[in-house]
């Protein structure tokens, strides 16, 4: 069955990052605009320009940091599951967010002021820098928030998978330990996809990652938990993190290392560790 909005999706995930990117930047610029004219009117009896320094000497350095922010939050996700693990570490990561905002921002100050042929004086240190440290530590949030909000709107358009369950009256119309589809759920619609359509799996923090015709569904579960519910017939473990469907294996590029890189049909590499990858040649009647 071919689900709605494909071909939107697999042209939204070429252009994901450019898109990401051009969405922080456009609402930094709207942001630091209106709060420079804020500031501005604020005031009045400073130059015209100061509050606009100040305010883009801020924005700057926050943009700069954004990559950070979104790589702490990538090791420790901020969900519903994982909040209460991953806040010690978020609350930990204001800190240098806010140093280097700090710092980086008096340091832009005084330059834009130098070449203007005045003097910054940022004030006394501690005071100041716990005044902008409350305000880091709202905008590293609202940045964790615009994330987690992104993430959740992506992951209803893209789909998330989940293993059959039985029914709670009669018997199941297949086996449940080893499911021949798995049921997805797609804004707002659910419809089943076939096992033997699955390329391969990924783990992924607390998911497993089922790679179909271009595109991923999260399945919550561990490699070793969804493991005993594949086909071993069909499907076979190349990595601690993947598995692949051999229909759908096109070559095995032996490395130095005595890995190999697996090439599948659709042009997608996959690593394969030394450990496995002699049982991958087995099946196929080969030997190392």
């Amino acid at each position: 069955m071919t689900e709605p909005t494909d071909f939107e999706y697999r042209d939204f995930q070429r252009w994901r990052h450019p898109a990401e990117v051009g969405f922080w930047v456009l609402l930094t610029i709207f942001n630091t605009v209106f709060n420079s004219l804020v500031a501005q009117i604020d005031h009045a009896r400073t130059a015209a320009w100061e509050p606009w320094v100040w305010e883009w000497s801020s924005a700057i350095l926050i943009l700069a940091l954004i990559p950070a922010v979104l790589a702490v939050e990538r090791r420790w996700p901020f969900r519903f599951d994982t909040w209460r693990r991953s806040l010690p570490w978020h609350l930990l990561a204001t800190v240098p967010f806010s140093l280097l905002h700090v710092g980086g921002m008096v340091g832009l100050r005084k330059l834009a002021y130098d070449l203007a042929g005045w003097h910054y004086r940022f004030g006394a240190w501690w005071p100041n820098f716990g005044y902008e440290y409350l305000k880091d530590i709202r905008t590293y949030f609202i940045i964790i928030a615009l994330t987690c909000l992104s993430r959740l709107w992506l992951m209803r358009w893209q789909g998330e998978a989940r293993l059959l369950v039985a029914p709670e009256e009669g018997p199941p119309v297949e086996p449940v330990d080893r499911p021949e589809r798995f049921l997805v759920r797609k804004l707002g619609r659910e419809f089943l996809i076939n096992a033997s359509e699955i390329e391969w799996l990924q783990a992924s923090g607390n998911y497993v990652n089922l790679h179909v015709r271009g595109r991923d569904y999260p399945l919550r579960a561990t490699m070793a938990g969804i493991e005993g519910r594949l086909d071993p017939a069909r499907f076979v473990r190349v990595h601690r993190s993947h598995f692949i469907n051999l229909d759908y294996l096109a070559e095995i590029e032996p490395l130095e290392t005595g890995d190999a890189r697996l090439q599948m049909h659709d042009g997608a590499k996959i690593p394969c560790s030394r450990r496995y990858r002699a049982a991958l040649r087995e099946r196929f009647g080969q030997q190392d």
